[in-house]
């Protein structure tokens, strides 16, 4: 096999076409061997297989930089760069991520995992190295979706100015960006990169615009019949009117053609974008066939491309089923969704009500601002938005959502730990942020019955509300009390005279297994479903810390300014101990759910250990 002999860019370099071909499909057999096993994101990878072995052998890594936008698709990279055994390991605890990680290799020039943010950080890159006198070539690779993203053409457009040499790598997948067809556009890419075209065609510019009285009538004639020529031509001469130069589009499966429009590249001075045109799960006929459904996925089968362990209910389609009941009552619901329609549970909704569901793209600034829009004119909008994305809109939650009060509910999913995205996607942020807005109301679930009640409780509100909720199911665990949902009313799950546990959401569910165990050491847990983080239940609170004289929080956020954080300001004057269970301040690794919550005690077995110790303490201090 040619694999076997490929390790690093430099051999790369050596193969002949042929054996890039080759190289190629046996690729593809590799990743699609290890992501029907290890889980991961195969439509995308499967598509810059030709690509990336074009980039490796046309520049010099990792001296040349590439900065890969999302990092999702970077598993051809890892095995090109030194890591093609380690990917064995893809994605599971202890073994490496499936985004770039630079704590991995030299070749990972930047940690990656959000949409959107590639062309700031080559540019960025690129102004360092001209500052420094250095010589290498800067690439950012990003998909067409990403460039719905703002801060995409924020970057462009600064990028386009600048006069700096950048490259940008334009993946369009046919999924956002339209094809652009026929060779001519191929020809002209080619006729304006060679530089005798460039001098010729200021020289006859300069000629004409000499002749009297008409000269300069006759330049501004001409360029705007061409320029009216090149739109005809090339859809996106978009980019060349922003200061790049346009080279494409190029068939990005052909490794000859790739590599050829990449080596002009390195000639050119000043930005430069190419556009290649991929396919999504090339070479697999489900990837191709369903790009959404394989872009992130878990164990399947080969043979038939279905998942191998099909759960049963989650949050997120919960969540989807109780918003369509609601909306077929209350015309005035509308969904929103950043390109996430099928990951965040709105697809039924989006089929049943195509008129009131909007997904706007990578974009979750404009889709928070955009909500309150249609908060403002009287409709009840549901933004459903992942955890880790949420923190892109922070401004607009205070700026356009909460200054003014509006009634949007922002439904929050993967909150907590995510796992084997690690990093860049866990959710343990999100009561941390909201925490510090004011107006804005915070609400966890502690089941599938509870986030239904929650929803329908929000949305007749008339207030902004935040409701977030865990990925995955909700362990059917039993509680005997589901209280009527009232603004800022916590609920007692459990009743017990030794120590309080005040638990949000997925935590309640823990916290009430832990409590049964402990209750059988002697033990005796009151445990409180916060529900609401903000505003808090201060009266349940410190009702039941007189009580216990020990209160003890647990989150599935980050200890700093959160649900630990608010308690500790209620009782700080108080004679009650309190004790803080949450993720710490730092950033937490990937790994299944399971291994990272018994990694920071945060399962039941976790929490049960510390509370017998903080009981241990009390009676110490007595």
């Amino acid at each position: 096999m040619i694999l076997d002999k490929v390790n690093f860019p430099e051999d790369v370099k050596k193969l002949t076409l042929d054996e890039k071909k080759k190289l190629a499909e046996e690729i593809r057999m590799y990743i699609l061997d290890i992501v029907s096993k290890n889980g991961g994101h195969l439509a995308s990878n499967l598509g810059v297989v030709e690509l990336t072995i074009a980039l490796h052998s046309s520049f010099d890594m990792p001296e040349d930089k590439i900065v890969w936008d999302v990092g999702h698709q970077t598993y051809v990279h890892k095995i090109l760069t030194g890591r093609k055994d380690e990917l064995k390991s893809l994605r599971q605890f202890e073994g490496i991520a499936g985004f770039p990680r630079s704590r991995e290799s030299e070749y990972d020039s930047f940690d990656t995992g959000h949409s959107s943010t590639s062309i700031s950080v080559a540019l960025g890159m690129a102004r360092a190295r001209d500052i420094l006198n250095k010589n290498n070539k800067v690439i950012s690779v990003i998909g067409d979706g990403a460039l719905t993203g703002g801060m995409a053409l924020e970057a462009l457009n600064d990028a386009g100015v600048s006069k700096t040499n950048l490259i940008v790598i334009l993946n369009d997948n046919e999924m956002s960006i339209s094809k652009n067809t026929g060779g001519l556009s191929m020809l002209l890419t080619k006729l304006r990169t060679k530089r005798f075209y460039t001098k010729s065609n200021i020289s006859m510019k300069k000629i004409i615009r000499k002749i009297p009285l008409i000269g300069e009538g006759i330049v501004k004639f001409v360029v705007k019949i061409k320029r009216g020529i090149k739109q005809l031509i090339i859809p996106k001469m978009y980019f060349e009117d922003i200061g790049f130069r346009y080279l494409g589009p190029v068939d990005g499966h052909d490794i000859e053609k790739l590599e050829s429009i990449l080596k002009i590249t390195k000639d050119l001075d000043g930005p430069v974008l190419v556009h290649v045109i991929t396919k999504k799960g090339k070479g697999y006929k489900f990837a191709e066939e369903m790009p959404d459904k394989f872009h992130s996925i878990s164990k399947f089968d080969l043979e038939t491309g279905e998942k191998i362990s099909k759960s049963n209910s989650d949050y997120s389609s919960v969540f989807g089923d109780e918003l369509v009941k609601i909306a077929k009552e209350n015309k005035s619901v509308v969904a929103v969704t950043a390109a996430m329609k099928d990951g965040t549970g709105l697809s039924k909704f989006s089929e049943e009500f195509p008129d009131r569901f909007f997904d706007v793209g990578i974009a979750e600034q404009h889709a928070v601002s955009m909500v309150s829009g249609l908060a403002k004119e009287g409709l009840k909008p549901v933004f459903s938005v992942y955890s880790s994305f949420l923190q892109r809109g922070y401004d607009q939650l205070v700026h356009d959502m909460c200054i003014q009060n509006l009634p949007v509910t922002i439904c929050i999913d993967r909150a907590g730990i995510v796992g084997n995205d690690g990093e860049t996607h866990q959710g343990i942020l999100d009561l941390s942020f909201l925490n510090t807005i004011p107006n804005i109301n915070i609400l966890a679930p502690k089941n599938f019955e509870e986030l239904r009640l929650m929803l329908n409780y929000a949305i007749n509100s008339n207030l902004p509300m935040a409701i977030r909720y865990p990925k995955g199911n909700d362990g059917d665990i039993k509680f005997n009390v589901m209280d009527k949902i009232k603004l800022g009313k916590a609920e007692i799950v459990k009743e017990g005279k030794d120590i309080t546990i005040c638990a949000i959401g997925k935590m309640v569910g823990y916290s009430k297994m832990a409590s049964d165990i402990l209750e059988k050491q002697g033990i005796s847990c009151e445990v409180i479903n916060i529900r609401f983080l903000k505003p808090l239940d201060d009266k349940i609170i410190i009702k039941s810390a007189k009580k216990t004289g020990l209160v003890v929080t647990i989150e599935d956020n980050s200890l700093v300014g959160g649900l630990g954080y608010s308690v500790n300001s209620l009782l700080k004057n108080r004679d009650v101990k309190v004790y803080n269970m949450g993720y710490p301040d730092e950033f937490i690794r990937h790994g299944s759910i399971k291994e990272i919550e018994r990694l920071y005690g945060m399962d039941v077995e976790g929490i049960v250990s510390n509370i017998k110790k903080c009981t241990s303490e009390k009676k110490e201090d007595e």
